[in-house]
């Protein structure tokens, strides 16, 4: 039982950094909307594809979340 704790906890870990890098990131490219339009659409398509990147990678952390609880319990 410890040892799933151990592994949920590294999963929910791993998430919170990816959140946490990718909201940097946001963060840079949301000053750099400020100097041009080009930059403007840039950034937006950027966000855009950070969105994606996010949902996709959080769908495949829950799906590991999930499988690691499903072969513990042997559901």
């Amino acid at each position: 039982m410890e040892n799933l704790f151990r592994q949920i906890d590294k999963k929910i870990n791993g998430l919170i950094w990816s959140l946490v890098s990718t909201g940097i990131i946001l963060l840079i490219l949301s000053v750099l909307i400020v100097w041009t339009d080009f930059m403007l659409r840039l950034v937006f398509g950027m966000l855009v594809l950070a969105i994606a990147y996010v949902f996709l990678y959080g769908g495949y952390k829950i799906w590991t979340l999930k499988k690691t609880i499903r072969d513990h319990f042997k559901f």
